[in-house]
C-alpha cells in the first residue's frame, strides 16, 4: 500500500538545490515521523539557471531564482518551496511566508585556486558574478582582474579547471552539502564578510495555508532565523539591488545579536564598515546601521543603492 503524499516541496533542479530539498525533506520526516515518499520533491528549471552568459543583475536579478516556484505556490501546484535564502529577494509577495529557516550552515566563502587572497598571483583573473565578492577582492587585491563567471558548482569548477580563470569563489555551505568539503581555502567570515543569509535554507509556503505553516514551523531553527532576518532587514533598509556590494555577518550569542556590515564601491576602491549590537526585540537596529553606513558613503557607493524611498 502506498503512502499518500502529504506535502509537495518545490525546488530548483540543480544538484545543490536538490540536496537542500532533500535536507528539508529529511528534517520534516524526522519531526513528524513521515516516510520519505510522503513528501514529493517537485523540481523546476529556474530562469536564472537558463541564462548563464550574463551577470544576474543584467537579466532580472534574484527574482529569476524564485518566480517559477512563486507561481507554482500561487496556483497550488506545490505546498512549499525550498530556497537558498541568500538568493531570495528581500521584498516577497504578500501571499507568501517564510515558515521555516533550517539550521544555518557555514557562512564562509571558499577561495578555489589559491591558498589565500594574498597568495593569488599578481594580476590574477578571478571569476565571479557577485558584486560583493568582486568588490571585496578588488579592495584587498586591486591588481587582480574580475570576469563574470556563472553556473552551478560543477560548471564553475570545470571552467576553473579549463583555465578560463585563475581562481573563483564558492559558498562553503554549498560545497559541504555536495560532499565537496575538502575543496578550496576557507575565508574567515570575520575578515572576508559573507553575503546576507549565506548558508541558510528557507522554506516558503502560502500565508493562508495554516496546515503547511504548522508543519514547517516544527523544523524552524530560531537562532538561525534571528540572524538571517536581521540581515534581510539590513538589506531592506539599505535599498540594496543586484548591483550593490553588501557584505554582512550577524552572530547570535547569549541572546544578543552582533552585526558587522560593509558596503563597497563596485571597483573596490571604497569601503565603509559598521557594527551594531542588539537583541531580537530591538529590530530597528539593522535599519540604524544601514543609515549610518549610507551616511558615510560617497556617491561611488551610494549610486548603486535604491535610495528613492
Amino acid at each position: 500500500m502506498f503512502d499518500k503524499v502529504k506535502l509537495k516541496l518545490g525546488t530548483r533542479n540543480s544538484p545543490l538545490a536538490m540536496a537542500q530539498a532533500k535536507e528539508a525533506r529529511a528534517r520534516l520526516c524526522a519531526a513528524h515521523g513521515w516516510r520519505e515518499r510522503e513528501i514529493e520533491l517537485v523540481p523546476v528549471t529556474a530562469s536564472g539557471d537558463k541564462v548563464l552568459d550574463r551577470p544576474l543583475a543584467e537579466i532580472g536579478g534574484k527574482a529569476l531564482w524564485t518566480k517559477e516556484l512563486d507561481q507554482w505556490l500561487a496556483d497550488g501546484s506545490i505546498d512549499a518551496a525550498v530556497h537558498s535564502l541568500k538568493d531570495v529577494e528581500t521584498i516577497r509577495p504578500d501571499f507568501l511566508a517564510i515558515a521555516a529557516v533550517l539550521p544555518r550552515a557555514d557562512k564562509a566563502d571558499r577561495l578555489i585556486g589559491a591558498e589565500s587572497i594574498a597568495a593569488l598571483k599578481p594580476g590574477a583573473v578571478i571569476g565571479t558574478s557577485a558584486p560583493r565578492r568582486a568588490a571585496q577582492l578588488l579592495y584587498m587585491r586591486p591588481d587582480c582582474r574580475v570576469v563574470s563567471l556563472r553556473g552551478n558548482v560543477a560548471t564553475r569548477l570545470a571552467k576553473l579547471e579549463a583555465g578560463e580563470v585563475d581562481a573563483t569563489f564558492l559558498a562553503a555551505a554549498g560545497l559541504d552539502r555536495l560532499g565537496l568539503d575538502a575543496i578550496g581555502f576557507r575565508l574567515d567570515p570575520d575578515a572576508w564578510l559573507p553575503a546576507p543569509s549565506q548558508g541558510a535554507i528557507a522554506i516558503e509556503c502560502r500565508r493562508d495555508d495554516a496546515r503547511t505553516q504548522e508543519w514547517l514551523e516544527d523544523i524552524d531553527h530560531a537562532p538561525s532565523r534571528a540572524e538571517v532576518m536581521a540581515e534581510r532587514s539590513l538589506l531592506e533598509a539599505l535599498g540594496g539591488t543586484c548591483h550593490s556590494a553588501i557584505a554582512v555577518n550577524c552572530i547570535l550569542h547569549a541572546g544578543q545579536l552582533t552585526m558587522r556590515a560593509a558596503l563597497f564601491s563596485p571597483d573596490g576602491t571604497e569601503r565603509v564598515e559598521g557594527e551594531v549590537h542588539f537583541t531580537e526585540e530591538h529590530d530597528e537596529a539593522p535599519a540604524r546601521l544601514a543609515q549610518d553606513l549610507l551616511s558615510r558613503s560617497s556617491a561611488a557607493i551610494r549610486d548603486h543603492f535604491n535610495l528613492s524611498a
